[in-house]
């Protein structure tokens, strides 16, 4: 038969366990502090960023505009000296029709000699030029205007200045007559001048059977 415990009886016997069990926790040598793990890095997550125009076709290769390059090429013209310009405008003449530019190169390469048959055939080579319609020529045509409009003043510059070579020409020829003729004159006054004065005219002479009575002594 099991005795029976009144309730205080068990309200003291479960205060002594739990005191009991304190002590034990007390006595018992605590562990080791270990120390926390450091913190994972973060994990960086890269996101792709769309670029722009992603999976079109790249981008075409522009072609030189032709005005540029005329432009370019017509720099270095003018920087020839007479001898390599004779020798661009000899290369330019054999291959006059190899492109549309090359008429143009060349009426600017004989512009530079300021010589009138060399503005007149620059003037036939623009007016050539502005009268071709074709794709690869037009885009010249706003330079071949400018330059016809240059070459036209330039001829009309060089007409002026011949008609002035050819007065000067006259009046150097008359200035030349003029001092031919006084060179004339002035050898005549020389003559005169040097020319021995003629000698004193002798007396008359007297009739035969007229002569003088002498005086009787």
């Amino acid at each position: 038969m099991q005795p029976s415990y009144s309730t205080s009886s068990r309200q003291r016997l479960a205060l002594i366990c739990g005191a009991a069990a304190f002590l034990l926790a007390g006595c018992q040598t605590p562990p080791p502090r270990q120390e926390a793990p450091p913190p994972p890095p973060p994990v960086v997550i890269a996101i792709p960023v769309p670029a722009e125009n992603a999976g079109a076709a790249p981008p075409r290769e522009t072609p030189p505009d032709p005005v540029i390059e005329v432009l370019a090429q017509t720099d270095t013209l003018l920087r020839l000296a007479p001898p390599e310009l004779a020798k661009e405008i000899a290369r330019l003449g054999e291959r006059e029709d190899a492109a549309p530019e090359t008429p143009f190169l060349l009426a600017m390469a004989l512009a530079q000699t300021r010589q009138a048959v060399d503005t007149a055939r620059a003037l036939g080579l623009v007016q050539r030029l502005l009268a071709n319609n074709a794709a690869a020529a037009q885009p010249l045509h706003p330079l071949a205007r400018l330059l016809e409009a240059r070459l036209l003043q330039q001829r009309r510059l060089e007409d002026q200045l011949d008609k002035q070579n050819q007065q000067l020409r006259d009046l150097q020829r008359r200035n030349d007559q003029l001092n031919e003729r006084l060179e004339a004159v002035r050898a005549i006054e020389r003559s005169l001048t040097t020319r021995p004065p003629p000698p004193p005219p002798a007396p008359p002479a007297s009739a035969p059977g007229n002569s003088p009575q002498r005086p009787a002594p």
